[in-house]
């Protein structure tokens, strides 16, 4: 009996994986940790890892720090930088997306810094060189946090900047997808406090000022809706260029999104400006991970096959997840119906092979 009951899941399952607008993705970031972009060999041996053990589709940083990871032309005529130096006259992106669909692997751009340029000096200089780029605070200095600078995501000249390196990648490469996610659309809750959307601001409030308390709810809401602007935009530009081309965000856990860095994304699944979204369910224990995901599972509502799980497996600083942990968020990811998951990051799938190869 209790094989049947097992098949009977399975077979669910799979149905609704199958059923899922964008079916059953089995996907890692690949960030710029470590040195696995930083050679044509590294490359293909990530293409043969990730294969390996059933991985499906990569998110590749593109746009990290201020700096490309392909010969950008837009970055070379701003900036006179086409590309990171650390990867010298090579294109690690086209690199990757022509070894990834060898394997038949997807390859989607991930604009990890979305409207943050820098973390700590690493980038600043595109503030440095453009100024009135900057994010400002309700204190009237530029906005970081966490080490992050930022620029500001209310001003047409800034959010043009990011869409046109979205549309050089989508233009330029045969990309399956791009993705933003907790930077892109967003930015902190902080800023606003700029002559331009102060001014913005006040047109739509009989000349009144912007709330002095940037945690206001009505304040929140009006910035919001400026990025969910962006976001549609954004989404149609893309689908104007390649139809073909998705995309998706990586944002963080609603409400805390909204209150931290103005990213209202269940609107985006619902008024349909992206085609999925990836949480970051991002936990160390297990019945924290489960009540994250039933909520996320409650805002989406009807969307729920457009909901993919976000699961942290390894951090830069050594962390790696258990096989049992991993085991049991996968399990979950099952349990409540989702049609996939993507872990972050690929520094631990060597480490984690054991686990990978079981749910495969």
């Amino acid at each position: 009996m209790r094989y049947f009951i097992f098949f009977l899941c399975c077979f669910f399952s799979y149905s609704l994986q199958a059923q899922a607008p964008y079916g059953a993705i089995r996907g890692v970031w690949l960030a710029a940790q470590d040195s696995v972009l930083d050679s044509k060999t590294n490359i293909q041996q990530v293409v043969t890892n990730c294969k390996k053990v059933g991985i499906n589709n990569i998110y590749v940083v593109t746009w990290n720090r201020g700096y490309t990871l392909y010969p950008s032309a837009i970055m070379m005529e701003r900036f006179g930088v086409a590309i990171d130096p650390r990867y010298g006259k090579r294109d690690p992106l086209k690199e990757l997306i022509e070894a990834a669909h060898v394997e038949n692997i997807k390859v989607h751009a991930w604009f990890e810094f979305g409207f943050a340029c820098a973390y700590g000096d690493s980038g600043a200089y595109l503030l440095k060189k453009y100024p009135y780029y900057a994010a400002i605070g309700p204190d009237g200095k530029p906005v970081e946090k966490n080490g992050f600078k930022w620029m500001n995501a209310f001003h047409p000249l800034v959010q043009n900047f990011v869409k046109s390196l979205v549309l050089e990648v989508v233009k330029k490469y045969d990309i399956d997808g791009i993705q933003g996610d907790d930077r892109m659309p967003a930015v902190p809750s902080l800023a606003g406090y700029d002559p331009y959307t102060v001014a913005e601001y006040k047109k739509q409030h009989n000349r009144l000022a912007p709330p002095v308390n940037h945690l206001d709810s009505n304040w929140i809401q009006w910035r919001a809706k400026r990025l969910n602007a962006f976001g549609k935009d954004l989404y149609q530009s893309v689908k104007a260029a390649k139809p073909n081309v998705t995309v998706s965000m990586a944002p963080s856990i609603y409400p805390w999104s909204l209150q931290e860095y103005l990213q209202d994304w269940p609107t985006w699944l619902r008024e349909g400006y992206v085609d999925y979204v990836v949480v970051q369910f991002y936990r160390y224990k297990l019945d924290e991970y489960e009540k994250i995901l039933q909520e996320a599972i409650q805002q989406v509502g009807a969307k729920k096959d457009r909901l993919y799980a976000g699961v942290l497996s390894s951090l830069g600083n050594g962390y790696l997840a258990s096989p049992g942990l991993l085991k049991g968020m996968h399990d979950l990811n099952q349990k409540y119906g989702l049609p996939g998951e993507v872990f972050f990051y690929y520094g631990g799938v060597p480490k984690q092979q054991a686990f990978f190869k079981k749910i495969k």
